[in-house]
């Protein structure tokens, strides 16, 4: 049976398409949406994960249905966008999440220190372009494909809404990763101006920028073999006021608020930060 959620946001009758949906983070929000009473349409490029979490929702009373889709393929997403419009109908909610960064595109130090250069350490100056060049379009031009692929089943239509996945990393670069940070400010940014080119076609655009959120695709990052924490979690938690890693749950109250025509009708080019209060605090 499928349980309330956190604002009983009502998305009864809507038709939900959530990129990425595959991974930790995007296939909780497709449940959240199902459980808000929408028909959840689950893309990913891995099908069998994606379809996996669509026979979770189905299992809880939900209605759900995975398809494969590769975000930097535009002829696929369109091919994707009317087998769900078949499927369930045209899309009301776009969810964004498909992203990531690449080993490639992330330096091993976080400060160039003298000799790296001719080190076997990984420096900035032995960054891949075409790392870097994945990164960026798996985050920019994987929210821009999908969104001409299903923005055009919303316009002229009321109450439809895009949701993007911003970043920390869009306020403020973290070390290491150029790429991945660079390519988040751009979806911040990409955020607002998709809001007001389509705000007088009836479809709402804002993103969430969640902070940090410990899960299995991070854990090397932030917890050593012996469950101790690494310095970098050491790092943020010292610049995250609430002292904390955020869960995945707490991302559920800003999805829905977004996402609701009563609450946020008049809200849109909205980067919502989710974090802790780590975008407010200067470390001193």
């Amino acid at each position: 049976m499928m349980q309330p959620n956190v604002l009983n946001t009502d998305l009864s009758g809507k038709v939900a398409v959530v990129t990425g949906a595959g991974g930790i983070l995007c296939s909780h929000f497709a449940k959240v949406l199902a459980r808000a009473g929408a028909k959840v349409a689950l893309l990913d490029l891995n099908f069998e994960a994606a379809d996996g979490f669509a026979k979770e929702i189905i299992a809880e009373g939900g209605i759900a249905k995975a398809y494969a889709c590769n975000v930097l393929n535009k002829e696929i997403c369109y091919e994707v966008a009317d087998a769900v419009a078949a499927d369930f109908g045209p899309c009301d909610i776009l969810i964004n999440g498909a992203g990531g960064n690449n080993p490639k595109a992330t330096t091993d130090k976080e400060y160039y220190e003298a000799g790296d250069i001719d080190d076997d350490t990984k420096s900035f100056f032995d960054l891949d372009a075409d790392g870097v060049g994945f990164v960026f379009n798996l985050n920019f031009l994987g929210t821009l494909i999908p969104t001409q692929a299903f923005a055009r089943q919303m316009l002229g239509r009321a109450g439809c809404s895009i949701l993007n996945i911003s970043s920390m990393n869009a306020y403020t670069p973290l070390t290491k990763i150029p790429a991945y940070s660079g390519a988040k400010a751009a979806i911040s940014n990409f955020t607002q101006w998709l809001a007001v080119h389509f705000s007088r076609a009836g479809i709402r655009v804002n993103a969430i920028a969640p902070g940090f959120f410990s899960t299995k695709q991070n854990a090397k990052l932030l917890w050593n073999d012996d469950g101790t924490p690494t310095a970098r979690t050491g790092k943020i938690l010292a610049a995250t006021p609430m002292g904390r890693f955020g869960e995945t749950e707490e991302l559920e109250g800003g999805l829905l608020f977004l996402l609701n025509e009563k609450a946020a009708g008049f809200i849109t080019g909205v980067v919502l930060p989710i974090d802790g209060g780590f975008s407010a605090y200067s470390g001193v």
